[in-house]
């Protein structure tokens, strides 16, 4: 009950903001400054850990430094696809779509059970994308390669890519709390939390409390499992959990510095 209230008073606090919720730029602004603001602490850490030795020994790829260059051009395309492509598509979903608040927060298990969902659904409809284009050579030239620019990663290497990847990839996290007939709060803290596991995918280091470490059984990656797949290309497509690559015969567990060492 104390959970539900905490909710409830959140969400209040929230529809009482729905001048500027209502808003077509608050879709766009939300996921870029959402976005930045988790890539900030790791761009924090990649220029520290060139002075600081405690650091490196939870970098995957120790010998890697990123520079400002690698930087700026990830925050170009980013800022880039934001303004011209992400911008007019919120505006055309906010006409067409008018978004309405129900009076109600969700109860605290079924927002937690549908976030679930829509990371599996997610996940799943990621890794046939994502199969896909690493299969058909056209496919991979032509929109994925932009992706794997760089074979180090990097927080701010998460959404450096061209147009068709980025609204194919915002185009699933978009539709699926539709589909699952979501709640607005819940489909809010389903892009917070999408976009932070993106974030945390590419980030570039193991720390002991990093997800895959937290979630038992092996059935989340995490930066390891998708730091392999930029270095070896043809295993781990799927973003976060484990199982799909498992099922088809894609899932690449090894030693990352083993991995670097075969890689270079």
């Amino acid at each position: 009950m104390q959970v539900f209230l905490v909710l409830q008073h959140s969400w209040d606090m929230i529809r009482a903001q729905e001048a500027y919720l209502k808003s077509p730029f608050f879709p766009v602004l939300f996921s870029f400054f959402v976005y930045l603001g988790f890539c900030l602490p790791y761009m924090i850490l990649d220029m520290l850990s060139w002075k600081v030795d405690f650091l490196t020994k939870y970098k995957i790829q120790p010998k890697s430094q990123i520079t400002w260059a690698m930087l700026r051009t990830c925050i170009v395309l980013t800022v880039y696809n934001h303004i011209v492509f992400i911008f007019p598509l919120t505006v055309l979903n906010w006409y067409w779509r008018p978004v309405s608040y129900p009076l109600e927060a969700p109860g605290i298990l079924r927002l937690i059970l549908d976030i679930i969902a829509c990371l599996l659904l997610f996940d799943f409809q990621y890794f046939v994308w994502h199969l896909i284009h690493h299969k058909v050579p056209w496919l991979y030239k032509t929109f994925h390669k932009v992706h794997h620019k760089y074979t180090l990663t990097f927080a701010l290497a998460t959404e450096h890519s061209g147009a068709w990847e980025t609204l194919s990839l915002g185009f699933f996290a978009a539709i699926n709390p539709v589909l699952l007939n979501c709640h607005p709060l819940t489909e809010m803290l389903f892009f917070i939390v999408n976009i932070w596991l993106s974030v945390e995918d590419h980030c570039g280091y193991d720390f002991p409390w990093s997800p895959h470490r937290l979630v038992p059984f092996g059935l989340f990656g995490g930066a390891p499992h998708h730091d392999i797949h930029h270095l070896k290309f043809k295993s781990n497509y799927a973003p976060y959990f484990t199982h799909w690559d498992k099922l088809f015969g894609t899932f690449l567990q090894a030693n990352i510095k083993t991995a670097i060492l075969t890689h270079f």
